[in-house]
């Protein structure tokens, strides 16, 4: 059976990412002065206006201001800023729901994690070029006057058998000076993006693939000058880009207690170690949460008939190398530490320096 699958990514200028970006820089200022925050500090931004709202308990000192603005000058803005902020602790009752003898999940919800043998990250294919387009394309805009830091991509596979074949289209949106023609834009961006980026891809990369590079013509309006954002708002370009299963839940502002983050990072744990050590060609784990309870309600495996051992087996073994307590999850994946303005943009899974993407080997 042939289907074509496709995925998006988008860059840190995107107002949407820019907001991810900037309450993660909440939590990581709050984490390095304690660590046991509780933070779920959040932003909209549109032209020049910036709205930060949310809920902190914390003893760190936050000049909210300070650190929104120097998150906006590394991302490339230029501009003074009109800032609004409306935070708040956290409620008392959720509070004493949560921080107990051992950790208790911080609000309820199911969370996904997937992995597939197809690419060396453990990632479906077309996530992966989506956002290692968008890595390359900020990597080059950085030392190019006339590109900016919004921009999108989006990659199509066609699969046959559930097989990756060869890229049916890519697509790069990049915003830019008006200086610049729409043929040298064309010419640019696919020497030093595109084709730089594809060599890595060549055998998916074929006659038939179609590359659009500004399809909609001139981008000279961008960032939340063109469009408003908040955060939250691209879940699906954080975590398989369509392919697997996402709980509905955003993971940037919120710290390990919410398990809509660390849980989804557990549960991708669980399933690249599933296919890593060789149990099965792809996998998707399910784990549901209840507010104020310290362990998983349901684990949830499917391997989609890839597995190399029953699927009695695979539990058995998840069972006795997985905790999915969210003490243990805090704790195993090392997760108060100030690491998460990282994880902002580019996707939160495949990315080897994150603790959640390490392989062990499994007691059977």
């Amino acid at each position: 059976m042939k289907k074509i699958v496709t995925s998006e990514s988008v860059n840190i200028g995107h107002p949407d990412k820019t907001c991810d970006y900037i309450s993660d820089c909440f939590l990581d200022e709050a984490l390095k002065q304690d660590k046991y925050s509780q933070m779920a500090v959040e932003c909209a931004i549109k032209n020049n206006k910036l709205f930060i709202y949310g809920e902190a308990t914390t003893k760190a000192k936050l000049d909210y201001d300070k650190i929104a603005l120097k998150a906006l000058r590394e991302i490339g803005y230029n501009e003074d800023f009109e800032i609004l902020k409306e935070v708040s602790e956290q409620s008392a009752e959720i509070n004493k729901a949560v921080v107990k003898d051992k950790l208790c999940a911080n609000d309820q919800g199911l969370v996904f994690g997937y992995a597939t043998n197809e690419t060396p990250e453990f990632m479906p294919l077309p996530i992966m070029l989506a956002h290692k387009l968008m890595k390359n394309y900020d990597e080059f805009r950085r030392s190019d006057k006339d590109f900016f830091f919004d921009a999108k991509s989006q990659v199509s596979v066609l699969y046959e058998d559930d097989k990756p074949k060869y890229f049916t289209n890519i697509l790069i949106s990049v915003s830019h000076s008006e200086d610049i023609s729409n043929e040298e834009i064309c010419k640019r961006i696919l020497e030093n993006v595109v084709l730089k980026t594809l060599a890595e891809y060549d055998k998916y990369f074929n006659d038939k693939t179609k590359i659009m590079i500004n399809p909609s013509g001139r981008f000279t309006i961008y960032g939340s000058y063109g469009d408003s954002g908040c955060v939250g708002r691209k879940i699906v370009v954080d975590s398989y880009g369509g392919v697997a299963h996402v709980g509905g839940g955003c993971f940037s502002s919120k710290n390990a207690t919410k398990v809509d983050r660390s849980g989804a990072y557990y549960a991708r744990y669980v399933a690249k170690n599933i296919v890593a050590n060789k149990l099965a060609e792809r996998c998707e784990v399910e784990a549901d949460y209840a507010i104020g309870l310290e362990n998983a309600l349901n684990i949830n495996i499917e391997c989609f008939g890839t597995n190399k051992l029953p699927m009695e087996k695979i539990y058995e073994i998840v069972k006795k190398n997985f905790d999915f307590s969210l003490q243990n999850i805090i704790s195993e994946l090392d997760l108060l530490k100030p690491i998460y303005k990282n994880t902002a943009c580019f996707g939160h899974f495949g990315r080897e320096e994150f603790s959640w993407e390490k392989i062990k080997v499994l007691k059977k």
